[in-house]
């Protein structure tokens, strides 16, 4: 027999009770995710698997005392750098909570370092605990009007995907490319038709929908009205309930959540900023603010288990029964659905709020520090008055969907210039990683600010250098001080340095503890609103404005981009 063999041999003797097991947990009331009820019974672990539910000889016994046994919670839709964490940083921070399992789109790296983006994303979430599964990214760069640091084409994404924790083809945000057959997008999807092939199709309705479909594509998360959710799942598409902290759509949409539609439905982070993380959990909030809109807490549970699991063929996860892996969170109550201890493949991995795992090795790889940019002068910034209106990004708090607006624009020395009086900002996008440094301008009206400046390399989806500013000398300090330390988030007022938050991978993630990310990550979006932002977390906010896939008008690098329209636009009217 093979090794593989041997040991399901075991557990089968295991399962039979002829041999003993490792680990009987006693008096549980198991969430039964098949079935919607709870459970009064006894579980069986042996060797990291689920055999069986009677008490037997156990080298060790675990007395629940009428507490509650649910699933490892799946995190069907996130990216991990949102979280501003190395893998194994991550894996500490969300273990505690009962996340188990996570999976993730790596494009945000793969936009910055290509290839090698993704290889260290795999490479650094080996063996930590957390089950990291990836979806090959589909859209490098995101679309065609803006510059990436990277492009992976369908020879790419196919080698990828013979690793066997990349499981499916992330999230088609070119729809246009598929509604409209473009040759290369057609491309990737025949390499992936046999996988899973995750949507992102925002507002999409009708015939476009139904083209868009006949790609293969599986789900959305991008929905944010109820009328759009259920004609998706009315057409087969599996439904992601999106609950971040930069998008929360989780109560526009929990009517979605029926007994007949239950079963298309999944609970999904997408991002989760590292403050969040620390102060409210990860999927456990999710699981609570599902309750409180009233999805009861085992249809929740399921959402958040079963249901990503049988959407992505992960065949022996999400579930407590015989044969599967033995993921388990122990919860005081299901209405408090608060953790007390979380098991990994039959292993104690957090107890009361601590991750018991020794800390990852963790290194920054050279090759993903991408700042080639050159010393930046305040006439870099100079824009030449072209007319006397501007069209201006308006930002709209706690959605990534942004406004456009027709405004009057100053002039000063005949180029046109911030008035933080009037709430209009200067913004400038530079290309950060080929060298080029090309520039988009635009104006923001939303953020607040009335002086100094903030920068950040945290952009989607190219993550090039986004500076916004009352003034360009700032916005130029700015600039430049993310351009020696190769990526982070700073705020800088009459040419001083107020906070600033190093991420020295690939300009999205820092080395540091969550403890220390969310301490200096405070620090920087506190001082941003000392200068008068106006939006909760003005960064995030900030790194959405270059997302040219999401409506209604973003700035890239080369420039204004229309979302609605797909292409680029003048920014003076």
């Amino acid at each position: 027999m093979t090794e593989w063999q041997q040991r399901l041999a075991r557990r089968i003797e295991a399962a039979r009770g002829d041999r003993p097991v490792d680990l009987l947990f006693r008096g549980a009331k198991v969430v039964n995710v098949f079935t919607g009820e709870l459970v009064s019974t006894s579980v069986a672990v042996f060797d990291g698997v689920i055999v069986g539910f009677e008490d037997r000889q156990a080298r060790e016994v675990v007395e629940l005392n009428g507490a509650i046994l649910s699933p490892g919670f799946i995190d069907g839709h996130f990216h991990l750098e949102s979280s501003l964490l190395v893998p194994g940083e991550f894996a500490k921070a969300v273990l505690p909570h009962g996340t188990t399992t996570v999976v993730a789109d790596p494009h945000e790296i793969a936009n910055v370092a290509g290839v090698d983006g993704v290889q260290f994303m795999l490479e650094a979430s080996e063996d930590i605990g957390l089950e990291i599964f990836y979806m090959a990214p589909s859209c490098v760069p995101a679309t065609h009007l803006e510059t990436a640091g990277a492009e992976l084409t369908a020879n790419d994404i196919e080698r990828l995907a013979q690793h066997p924790r990349v499981i499916g083809l992330a999230e088609m945000m070119n729809f246009p490319g598929v509604i409209f057959g473009d040759p290369a997008i057609l491309d990737k999807l025949d390499r992936f038709r046999d996988k899973v092939i995750d949507g992102h199709s925002p507002g999409l309705s009708g015939a476009s929908l139904d083209a868009y479909l006949c790609g293969g594509i599986g789900s959305d998360h991008e929905c944010t009205r109820l009328e759009e959710a259920r004609e998706k799942l009315a057409k087969g598409m599996h439904i992601m309930l999106r609950e971040g902290s930069q998008a929360r759509d989780l109560e526009a949409l929990a009517p979605l959540v029926t007994a007949k539609t239950k079963h298309r439905c999944m609970l999904v982070s997408d991002d989760c900023h590292p403050e969040d993380l620390l102060e409210h959990g990860h999927m456990n909030r999710v699981l609570k603010r599902a309750s409180e809109l009233s999805i009861d807490p085992i249809s929740g549970i399921q959402l958040a288990s079963l249901n990503p699991a049988r959407y992505f063929g992960l065949r022996t996860l999400g579930a407590i029964a015989p044969g599967y892996q033995a993921d388990m969170v122990v919860l005081r109550s299901l209405e408090s659905l608060e953790v007390s201890r979380v098991y990994k493949k039959g292993q104690l991995v957090a107890k009361e709020g601590k991750c018991l795992l020794p800390d990852p090795a963790a290194g920054v790889k050279t090759e993903l520090i991408s700042m080639k940019l050159g010393e930046l002068r305040e006439d870099d910034l100079h824009i030449q008055i072209e007319g006397t209106r501007v069209r201006a990004i308006r930002a709209v708090p706690n959605t990534l969907i942004t406004e456009e607006e027709i405004l009057p624009v100053a002039e000063r020395q005949g180029a046109a210039v911030s008035e933080p009086e009037r709430d209009l900002l200067k913004m400038v996008v530079i290309e950060r990683h080929r060298g080029s440094g090309r520039r988009g301008f635009a104006f923001i009206r939303g953020l607040g600010l009335r002086q100094g400046a903030l920068a950040s390399t945290v952009a989607h989806d190219s993550h090039n250098l986004i500076v916004v500013g009352a003034n360009d000398s700032d916005m130029v300090v700015a600039a430049n001080v993310l351009r020696e330390l190769g990526g982070g988030l700073v705020v800088v007022r009459d040419g001083q340095v107020e906070a600033l938050l190093p991420l020295p991978v690939a300009g999205l993630m820092s080395n540091a503890s969550l403890k220390r990310v969310v301490e200096l990550k405070k620090e920087v979006d506190q001082a941003a609103l000392e200068l008068g932002a106006t939006l909760e977390q003005p960064f995030m906010a900030l790194s959405f404005m270059a997302l040219p896939v999401i409506p209604k008008l973003k700035l890239t690098d080369q420039g204004l981009v229309n979302v609605e329209s797909f292409n680029h636009v003048p920014l003076f009217v």
